[in-house]
């Protein structure tokens, strides 16, 4: 690695629609979102492998981003607003736009090693920490607290790639809505105008069809929007840390071989897929290495389709309910172990899909999970292998490699379809460096004797 500062900014600006493009505008929000509210942000990386020079960046990359930034904001123009928290619950919290409302940009240099960067072995978790940026700060006041939604840094390693960091509060949308923004300005970026974008694109749908009175109130409830301006700090990832983060694959062949040993071993489990013995291999590998007690495994399933009526794929916002599951760490070690977590998550899955009252809850059932204790250890999944991020190009190539950043906050695990083969799945887990070490060689062992 080369000496000296690790990151030099070369620009800071604020990126708005085009002017006069988008009036003054309201989105309300729903019990889908308001479960975020006190939540971590997201924050992902993209690495793309473009060998340019500072200048070459600085007269062509930095014009072309921000200029294809703009114009997607226009069609997406929550990204560009904030989200304001009302501290009443007869005012349901809201994200507004007015003209002038802008997405912080960074654009910097960094003298990283790229190659590391962008390789699946553990590596340092504090290094990412320079590629994200921050949310702006709060602004609380007696009526309300306004806080900002989005922002973006652009990084030049030297004549070897170019990352893009964004991080945005979980309550603006999910997987989906990021996914559609993604494929917006990825499509602006490369052809410099949105005439390909409408006419084959996906407009963003802002209708709220969404309406429960009661699940609103559980929800905000939980959210204690009446203390929110007190109690509101919004997350950082800050080091030192002595947490890495590696990148796993599980290939086509692979998970077919996991399904198998679940199927033979329970010929009777009704529900058996990639994804749930994925996780189960994940969380088996992962119980192996920590300490006993009781386990969470948690993930989000996409309600869009399941609604009734069922709303569009490009509905903007969140739209995702959880399932999850509890496990003691001693029954999920070993073989054994795997297909106990495969069979737990399939029947819950299958369960939450077949539930005749919906696939959200009220918020006081999750109280129902802790009656056995509350676990010391709790695991969600970040992303969905649905949503194929890794076809995202800015007129670079597609990404080298996609970090999920957030996932260091709460000990989740971050999910895609692979860059390679969107068969495979590429999984990325953080964890101490030391507990690390051991789920690497229980993850390599596991696979030699399992399949």
């Amino acid at each position: 690695m080369a000496s000296g500062p690790i990151l030099s900014v070369l620009e800071q600006t604020q990126v708005s629609p085009p002017v006069a493009a988008v009036s003054d505008k309201s989105l309300s929000l729903t019990y889908f979102d308001f479960l975020w509210l006190t939540q971590p942000p997201i924050h992902n990386l993209f690495f793309y492998e473009f060998p340019i020079s500072q200048t070459q960046f600085i007269e062509t990359i930095i014009p072309k981003v921000k200029h294809s930034l703009s114009i997607t904001l226009q069609h997406f123009f929550p990204f560009s607003g904030n989200l304001f928290v009302y501290p009443t619950s007869t005012k349901n919290p809201e994200i507004r736009y007015v003209e002038g409302d802008s997405v912080a940009v960074t654009f910097a240099e960094c003298n990283l090693d790229f190659k590391e960067l962008i390789g699946n072995h553990p590596r340092d978790c504090e290094m990412f920490y320079h590629l994200t940026p921050l949310l702006g700060e709060p602004d609380k006041t007696s009526d309300f607290t306004k806080i900002p939604l989005f922002s973006v840094q652009v990084t030049l390693f030297p004549n070897s790639g170019i990352s893009i960091g964004m991080t945005n509060h979980h309550c603006l949308g999910d997987a989906s809505t990021r996914f559609y923004f993604l494929k917006a300005w990825t499509s602006i970026a490369r052809f410099g105008s949105d005439e390909l974008f409408l006419a084959n694109g996906t407009l963003p749908v802002y209708e709220r069809p969404i309406q429960n009175r009661k699940l609103d109130e559980s929800y905000l409830k939980f959210a204690k929007v009446e203390n929110f301006k007190d109690e509101y700090q919004p997350s950082k990832l800050c080091g030192p840390t002595d947490k890495v983060r590696g990148t796993f694959i599980l290939s086509r062949p692979m998970l077919n071989k996991l399904k198998n040993l679940v199927s033979t071993q329970l010929p009777t489990l009704v529900y058996v897929s990639s994804f749930t013995v994925a996780c189960g291999y994940i969380w088996s590998c992962i119980a192996e290495t920590g300490n006993d007690g009781l386990q969470m495994f948690g993930f989000t399933i996409d309600c869009r389709v399941r609604m009734k009526p069922a709303i569009p794929a490009a509905y903007f916002g969140n739209c995702v309910g959880g399932c999850f599951v509890l496990e003691q760490s001693k029954m999920l070690k070993g073989k054994e172990g795997f297909v106990t977590a495969a069979k737990l998550l399939g029947e819950s899955l299958h369960q939450r899909l077949t539930d005749k009252d919906g696939v959200l809850p009220e918020i006081e059932s999750f109280g129902d999970l802790f009656t056995n204790g509350f676990p010391s250890t709790m695991i969600g999944v970040a992303g969905t292998p649905k949503l194929k991020f890794y076809d995202m190009d800015f007129g670079w190539g597609k990404p080298k490699k996609i970090e999920t950043v957030s996932i260091d906050y709460n000990g989740s695990i971050s999910m895609n379809a692979c860059k390679d083969n969107s068969d495979d799945l590429e999984i990325g887990v953080c964890l101490p460096a030391i507990q690390m070490e051991s789920f690497v060689r229980i993850f390599k062992h596991g696979l030699e004797e399992y399949i």
